[in-house]
């Protein structure tokens, strides 16, 4: 099995999908032990003195101002995660918890917050024994971090509350503890505060939307392409001369992987024989510029990922120097921001593609299709309520690109009066992803539909690839009216496992 070691410089996204998604052991580097170690000599020594020190010797949020005598200490560390593991409603997926303990775990071994290496070991053992914490939905406003979250993890931890066990089944957490010889931790000071305080749950959600994304991105390249073919349009839209004199990115690639797609069609530019168009409608022509935007967007994501995965989020920190300060690095701002940016990125791909959709079954803007692409129209109703799906899916879209960063609630007794929503930016882009597959597997649905009703006219190999695979797959081609509901689905499950793409790659070779 894959192994992941975590050092004191942060991980990479690559390092997060394998444990939080393949399950990849996790091993602490010698020099995160040792950075652990010399940061919690300096946590002790100050622990020892009579001066309070926020979080070592104090209270926390807005009952900071109580020093707490040592004797008190240990207690108060327990106190913090139980009376902070508060989440409600549904439990958050096997996936995002174990990408939530793993960022934890990363910004603890930056030898940063003052946790003892034991500590850090458990953590690894329990995320190595396949036990998952139960963290419910609600409960984070991403300041200071993914507070109620993150106390669950620390609550399994401690040997308290429920996890989920390797085999699916939820139990106590003491129990499955004591079942892989794993001894719950006795909490000192600061440590209790260092297991909470963090950006982690948003962190790991955008890092797994961003892979997600990447194959959606690609596939919705090619469903575009699969599209203009059956609506006969015209490529040299795609030419790279043309993107070229706009100079973003993201077109550029989105623009060469549908260029890749439709090379050596038999179908486009044949709107010029029968029924001229001056310009194919924009949800055809302007593709690769809507699509290159949200690929643009997904970069900047991108840089922010990267610099949280070099980040140590904690508050307060031990610094090289010996002194432990507070400080505000764990608001979420920097990650709810892009978080939002991508769900308004995602809701518009998925309009794009919707409209294209319903150009399809709409006899008069198809270009000689039939109506819904039927079998016999008026007996058969076609794909027209596939349709209605997939605007379903785009209104649900739209509605979830507003943006949760904006709307602050204060807390703590007004001492943590600015919040950034990360955590619920990040639940409602997980929600949007996962709308987008479905809506891409709708316009896969009915252009595949509508090229095999193109007779006597040759699609682009990569566009045969598609279908061949499609149908294997499971999705049925043109015919009268059936059960549709396992059709779509079939095509959905073939969209999100990057089977889509795949297909197209035989013949086209890496799209970009």
């Amino acid at each position: 099995m894959h192994t992941v070691v975590v050092g004191t410089s942060g991980v990479t996204a690559s390092d997060v999908l394998a444990v939080a998604r393949a399950g990849a052991r996790v091993e602490l580097s010698e020099e995160a032990v040792a950075a652990l170690a010399a940061a919690r000599d300096i946590v002790d020594a100050l622990a020892a003195k009579p001066e309070p020190v926020y979080g070592v010797s104090t209270g926390f949020g807005a009952l900071a101002t109580r020093h707490i005598s040592p004797e008190l200490r240990g207690r108060l560390q327990r106190n913090i995660v139980r009376s902070h593991a508060a989440g409600m409603g549904p439990r958050v997926e096997r996936e995002v918890v174990r990408a939530l303990m793993f960022l934890r775990l990363k910004t603890v071994c930056s030898g940063r917050t003052g946790v003892r290496p034991e500590v850090a070991r458990t953590m690894a053992d329990v995320l190595n024994a396949g036990i998952t914490p139960v963290v419910h939905e609600y409960g984070s406003l991403g300041c200071s971090g993914d507070l109620a979250p993150l106390s669950h993890c620390a609550l399994t931890l401690m040997g308290e509350g429920d996890a989920e066990g390797p085999d699916g089944t939820v139990r106590p957490a003491g129990e499955l503890l004591a079942e892989h010889g794993i001894t719950p931790v006795e909490l000192r000071e600061k440590e209790g505060l260092a297991l909470l305080n963090g950006t982690d749950g948003m962190l790991g959600m955008l890092v797994m939307a961003l892979a997600d994304l990447d194959t959606l991105y690609k596939s919705a390249d090619v469903t575009a392409a699969l599209t203009m073919e059956a609506l006969l349009g015209t490529d040299k839209v795609l030419a790279p001369e043309l993107h070229a004199i706009r100079p973003h990115p993201g077109q550029a690639a989105s623009a060469a992987n549908m260029l890749a797609v439709l090379d050596g069609s038999g179908l486009t530019g044949h709107h010029q024989d029968d029924a001229p168009r001056v310009q194919d409608a924009y949800s055809v022509r302007c593709a690769p510029q809507v699509a290159g935007a949200g690929r643009d967007t997904m970069a900047h994501a991108g840089l922010v990922a990267e610099r949280e995965l070099a980040s140590a989020v904690d508050n307060p920190v031990v610094l090289p120097d010996g002194r432990v300060e507070s400080n505000g690095n764990f608001h979420g701002a920097p990650v709810a921001y892009v978080l939002d940016f991508l769900a308004v990125a995602v809701a518009d791909l998925g309009s794009i593609a919707e409209r294209r959709t319903d150009r399809l079954l709409d006899k008069n803007r198809s270009h000689g299709l039939p109506p819904f692409l039927a079998d016999d129209a008026g007996v058969d109703s076609g794909l027209m309520i596939a349709q209605y799906t997939q605007a379903a899916l785009v209104g649900e879209l739209k509605r979830l690109a507003v943006p949760a960063s904006a709307d602050s609630i204060p807390s703590s007794a007004m001492q943590e009066d600015h919040v950034s929503m990360g955590w619920s930016a990040a639940r409602k882009l997980r929600t949007a992803v996962d709308n987008l597959a479905r809506v891409i597997a709708v316009e896969l649905y009915a252009a595949t539909r509508a090229i095999q009703l193109r007779e006597g006219l040759t699609p682009a190999p990569a566009s045969r690839a598609v279908i061949d695979a499609v149908r294997a797959a499971g999705v049925q081609g043109p015919g009268p009216d059936r059960y549709l509901s396992p059709d779509l689905a079939a095509a959905d499950a073939f969209v999100r496992a990057g089977h889509l793409v795949a297909a197209a790659e035989t013949v086209t070779g890496p799209l970009r």
